[in-house]
């Protein structure tokens, strides 16, 4: 007997319209009807104009700036499960509070696992998203997921380059498996700063572990927040004799006065995705920062979770 796939519905909420109208358009089906509405004190309210009984239901929807983003998401699942929608999948584009992931000092909270506990208990059946910060988040959840590579994204085009002396670099100790593994698409040296913070977003000093004379380097990291942290590692680099820098970052959170520290940087390019909505004025007058979409692979992604079939296919990088 042929195996049987459940309606898709693809809703989209406020903070990923426009990258969430991308994936519909790469999939193939348009999104559905949700009025999302609120009270006069800002409390919001999701809700379906269109039936999802029975349905294999996607909600689009990244949580950064994270308290109403998440909040509203959180909101959306609860509406598809009292709307006996048949499987719901949180698809979270960029997971915020990702940086939270460990006891790293006393009385402090371990928030990604409290948003995974939050979005399982609201009904979600599975969660996709991509790049966490540390991939061991996973297993935060109690439910699967789908973890998707931006490496799949970021290597052709540092392919397409054609850098002549290639180095991976990682602006700090902790992304250093994450420069080593996209190094390994490139059989390129990996180099390291080594920094210590004052505080969060607030460097005290930087060093680099390996020789960057002559080489292009490119800087690789997950999150890029206020940009200081490439911004300094970037100097540091070009201080020791490299002959050009770059950044690979998959969430352009870019808070405070980022674009304007891209601008004012010694990076020749700073290449991020469309995970997090970016302001369209200040990256169209941008010298510096390059947008490539995510869509088609959270697509392709989407399509292999309703017909129940392998995603080992989107890991692999051309």
């Amino acid at each position: 007997m042929p195996l049987q796939f459940n309606t898709v519905k693809l809703f989209a909420g406020s903070g990923t319209q426009e990258l969430a109208e991308k994936i519909s358009t790469a999939y193939g089906k348009p999104l559905g009807d949700m009025t999302l509405s609120k009270f006069s004190d800002g409390e919001i309210q999701p809700f379906y104009n269109e039936s999802v009984r029975g349905s294999d239901v996607f909600l689009i929807q990244s949580t950064n700036q994270p308290t109403d983003n998440l909040l509203e998401l959180l909101l959306m699942i609860d509406a598809a499960k009292r709307a006996s929608a048949h499987y719901i999948t949180a698809v979270v584009p960029y997971f915020g509070f990702a940086r939270q992931d460990r006891k790293d000092k006393p009385r402090v909270a371990i928030g990604a696992k409290m948003i995974a506990n939050l979005i399982t208990a609201a009904g979600a059946h599975r969660i996709m998203t991509m790049d966490l910060h540390a991939a061991q988040i996973q297993a935060f959840f109690d439910i699967p997921v789908d973890h998707l590579d931006g490496s799949v994204i970021f290597v052709p085009y540092i392919k397409s380059l054609n850098l002549p002396n290639l180095t991976i670099a990682s602006p700090d100790m902790g992304g250093s498996y994450r420069a080593r593994t996209f190094a390994k698409f490139f059989n390129a040296e990996v180099i390291i700063c080594d920094k210590r913070r004052k505080r969060a977003n607030e460097i005290e000093s930087m060093s680099i572990i390996g020789d960057v004379t002559d080489q292009d380097v490119v800087l690789i990291d997950d999150i890029c927040d206020t940009a200081g942290t490439l911004s300094k590692a970037a100097a540091l680099i070009m201080e020791n004799g490299a002959r050009s820098v770059r950044a690979v970052c998959t969430h352009a959170v870019l808070s405070g006065k980022a674009y304007e520290t891209i601008e004012n940087s010694v990076l020749s390019e700073m290449i991020v995705t469309d995970t997090i909505k970016l302001d369209p004025e200040k990256v169209k007058n941008s010298s510096k920062i390059k947008v490539l979409s995510t869509a088609d692979l959270f697509s392709k992604a989407i399509k292999s979770v309703n017909q129940h079939s392998s995603i080992a296919e989107l890991f692999q990088v051309d």
